[in-house]
């Protein structure tokens, strides 16, 4: 499996809409939601949250199966309709990040990974 992590500043005054958001998707739009996951063939995906000294962040870790990263992030970078819509407007709203050009918001670089040095 891949993981994929990305980190998005919220924007002030979006803290309590981006709970809102979470907890609709695990509620009403949890249908939508888990056919979205399924076509980019994803086994989980968590949604964290931080406070640090310039703001809160929210963090989303998501493992991936065997779709590889740069194609599911070019298919939901093409997204116009449907949950994948929904899920990069309402993203846009509290974080000011365009999806649609980020698909995986603000690069990333994985400086630590345990694996290579940890075994069993």
């Amino acid at each position: 499996m891949q993981l994929v992590v990305r980190a998005f500043p919220i924007l002030p005054e979006k803290l309590e809409h981006t709970r809102e958001i979470a907890k609709e998707i695990a509620t009403h739009r949890a249908r939508g939601a888990a056919e979205f996951y399924r076509q980019f063939t994803v086994a989980q995906e968590t949604w964290h949250l931080q406070e640090t000294p310039h703001g809160w962040w929210v963090i989303a870790v998501t493992q991936l199966g065997e779709k590889p990263v740069e194609e599911a992030a070019g298919e939901y970078a093409e997204l116009a309709t449907g949950f994948g819509r929904w899920l990069k407007d309402r993203a846009a709203e509290i974080t000011g990040i365009d999806l649609d050009v980020a698909p995986l918001g603000p690069p990333t670089e994985c400086i630590l990974d345990s694996s290579t040095f940890c075994r069993g």
